[in-house]
């Protein structure tokens, strides 16, 4: 792994939406990765709701990260410009987080580092989780995007042909990664075209009916 001099920073929030698992996914990927810095900040909610999800602890979430900083602390490195980062992304993130960061409401670190990611012109993924969404929602997602924020809502890849929860919210968290130009091979597999899925499909199907053939043969022995 290199040293944490060398690697780039990223921010990674966690609020109080459901889909704690999306950020917790993603801080596990970029571990594995060794070639980024993570910077978490957790909401209250947002601990509430990991727990609840997925039967974290606090200290379970802070071992994911490589640097911890309390969401009410606003004079963390991150909480200024000067400290260099490559971006931020909050997953999930609320509609009350969402409503502050688009109307510049810093009232604690998580909202804080995103403002600082608007103010000086770095990547900001911001994995809105509701439905059914208002038209207060739609207008601070409009905010957001138009002071520079990608709003990311994790919707389901279906032309995946998902199999498990996970390769649900893995192909998410390498969309995630995608926006920040970090490779991820092994996480989530990318579209090759329509030509090419209904091949893998009948090369798949035809596998499948070897199998069964096999299986009759052997049977009949």
């Amino acid at each position: 792994m290199q040293s944490t001099q060398t690697r780039e920073r990223i921010v990674v929030g966690i609020s109080g939406a459901s889909g704690a698992v999306i950020g917790v996914r993603l801080l596990a990927a970029l571990r594995r990765l060794g070639t980024i810095e993570t910077h978490l900040i957790v909401s209250p909610s947002g601990a509430i709701t990991a727990a609840q999800e997925l039967g974290l602890t606090r200290t379970d979430l802070d071992g994911l990260a490589d640097v911890v900083h309390n969401v009410r602390d606003i004079g963390a490195t991150v909480a200024s410009g000067s400290f260099l980062t490559a971006g931020m992304v909050i997953a999930p993130c609320s509609m009350k987080t969402l409503a502050s960061v688009a109307n510049g409401f810093a009232d604690n670190l998580l909202t804080r580092a995103a403002d600082v990611m608007l103010k000086e012109r770095r990547r900001l993924v911001l994995v809105a989780r509701e439905t059914p969404l208002n038209l207060a929602h739609l207008r601070n997602m409009t905010l957001a995007t138009e002071m520079g924020a990608i709003v990311m809502p994790p919707v389901p890849a279906f032309y995946a042909h998902p199999q498990t929860v996970d390769d649900i919210v893995d192909h998410t968290v390498g969309r995630i990664m995608d926006l920040f130009g970090i490779e991820h091979r092994e996480i989530a597999r990318r579209w090759s075209g329509l030509a090419s899925e209904f091949n893998r499909r009948d090369n798949d199907e035809g596998d499948d009916a070897d199998a069964t053939g096999t299986r009759a043969q052997g049977a009949v022995k």
